[in-house]
């Protein structure tokens, strides 16, 4: 008759529960980090898809692109040729700027050839500044123009018209006045149109500057017919600024808005 010790049973039961036991904890381990994952991922791909989210209290997300940035305290920055798509993304953020806060002044840093390229060709229309000059003009709040590197052809226009005794410029800007450039072909009569259409705009852009500088239309021509150079100290004399810039202590920055918890 074989004996069955029964404490030995007991034993190997005992041990089969603690493996038991331990595997279940490692499973449910296995779940939470499994989930923790899985949540991450979620958030993450919540965050690429809708910007930027707080998560208990920790902003996730990209950061804002720099135009955001710069939005945000109200500054628009003109610093290429005048082609239809900066004209576009100029005229809608002055727009923007006037419907958060019609009060607060907006600071346009100008660092641009105007609608002409840096060799002297054409690169837009003159319609191009036209349009930014008169929504300048059309919103509510005061645009502060300062002219940082360059500021040539029509961009001279953009620069004097801004807010008066908020023009300026830093110490080593250049600024410079020259008549407007055009590309045109074809038949004779529709260069001759043409021709008509760009003495137009030159005049207009010359009445603008006379009228925000305060020198004659006749002189303003007069100087245009050939390229003109001003350097701030002269342009302050010939009313195209109002100051010079040496920091931006001189500048009063405007508070964040809304825009800095994206």
């Amino acid at each position: 008759t074989r004996v069955y010790d029964s404490s030995l049973a007991f034993s190997a039961l005992s041990s089969g529960f603690k493996n038991s036991f331990k595997l279940k904890k490692v499973q449910n381990k296995i779940q939470t980090y499994k989930s923790s994952c899985f949540s991450r991922k979620t958030l993450e791909l919540k965050c690429m898809q809708t910007g930027a989210q707080n998560y208990d209290g920790v902003r996730i997300g990209p950061p804002p692109d720099l135009p955001s940035l710069l939005l945000n305290n109200r500054i628009v920055y003109l610093g290429m040729p005048l082609v239809p798509a900066v004209t576009e993304l100029i005229v809608a953020e002055f727009l923007y700027l006037q419907y958060e806060n019609s009060e607060k002044p907006v600071f346009m840093y100008l660092n641009s050839t105007g609608t002409s390229n840096p060799d002297g060709s054409s690169a837009g229309f003159e319609t191009e500044a036209f349009a930014i000059a008169d929504t300048m003009n059309y919103v509510k709040p005061p645009v502060h123009t300062i002219c940082v590197g360059q500021a040539f052809g029509t961009c001279v226009m953009l620069l004097s018209s801004g807010e008066p005794t908020h023009r300026a410029a830093l110490p080593n800007a250049t600024i410079m006045i020259h008549q407007p450039t055009a590309r045109a072909k074809g038949q004779a009569s529709d260069i001759a149109i043409k021709a008509r259409e760009v003495l137009y705009n030159r005049k207009q852009c010359f009445e603008i500057i006379a009228e925000t500088s305060g020198q004659p239309l006749e002189k303003v021509m007069k100087d245009a017919s050939r390229t003109k150079y001003l350097t701030p100290a002269e342009a302050v004399e010939y009313g195209i600024i109002d100051k010079i810039l040496e920091s931006t202590k001189s500048v009063s920055p405007t508070n964040p808005t809304f825009l800095s918890s994206l």
